[in-house]
């Protein structure tokens, strides 16, 4: 059975056009052969192109927290004889932040869902509870910080610190960021209403949004799951948050 590639065939017409390839062919209009990059079947649309390299910028925002966790991972137990992830967790504010940050995701969702059916009030009411949400995770994390810092457990105290901050701190400044973002967006639909583009952004904040979501399920896990469970354990026995610092 033998394949026919449309190139292939393109490149035979030719040659059979203009035997002595002198370039005196038949001239004039011709259709595109299919897969030449040309016609129907040439370059994609801008809203698939912008779609793509969006994903291509989700993707390598994966590869460098991936990073930031493999430093974690490493230099988790390089404490210098400051605190441990034990002593530096609160899982009760951590549970709230995690509240905060997935119920903002859900009624990302929402608002999408209200892009769909054009309703231009609904849209930004539920943007705007996003952003709320998002608005009181950042407090609480920034509250966490000054805490910390108060007790002395700053990042150069530690490797291990400073991979702590610098994990949940990028973190952080992406959700900041989207949170800007968030406001331009609200901004732009009031302004322009459901244009293609806007639509196409709030799309893409959706996906930011919800990687950023993805991203906190696994630094949940990693850092306050994983460090804050036994502290939970044997907080009776210990004289103070930072274990008497």
């Amino acid at each position: 059975m033998s394949i026919e590639f449309p190139a292939s065939r393109e490149a035979l017409r030719r040659r059979d056009a203009d035997p002595a390839g002198a370039g005196h062919g038949a001239h004039g209009p011709s259709e595109p052969a299919p897969g030449m990059g040309h016609g129907a079947t040439g370059p994609a649309a801008t809203r698939i192109i912008v779609g793509y390299g969006f994903w291509i910028f989700l993707l390598s925002d994966i590869v460098m927290f991936s990073c930031f966790f493999a430093a974690y991972a490493v230099l988790q137990g390089q404490t210098a004889g400051g605190p441990t992830a034990r002593q530096v967790v609160d899982l009760n504010r951590v549970a709230w932040e995690t509240t905060a940050l997935l119920a903002s995701s859900f009624v990302c969702g929402l608002s999408f869902a209200a892009t769909n059916v054009r309703s231009r009030l609904w849209t930004q009411v539920f943007l705007l509870l996003t952003g709320l949400l998002g608005a009181v995770f950042i407090a609480l994390e920034l509250q966490e910080f000054l805490e910390l810092a108060a007790r002395g457990a700053t990042p150069q105290r530690s490797a291990f610190l400073s991979a702590f901050y610098s994990l949940v701190g990028c973190h952080g400044l992406h959700v900041s960021v989207g949170l800007l973002w968030l406001g331009t967006m609200m901004a732009q639909l009031q302004v322009k209403g459901f244009r293609r583009e806007i639509v196409h952004r709030l799309i893409c904040f959706n996906l930011f949004w919800h990687a950023l979501d993805i991203v906190w399920v696994g630094l949940f896990t990693v850092v306050y799951l994983a460090g804050g469970l036994p502290a939970a354990a044997t907080a009776g026995m210990m004289p103070g948050p930072m274990g008497g610092m």
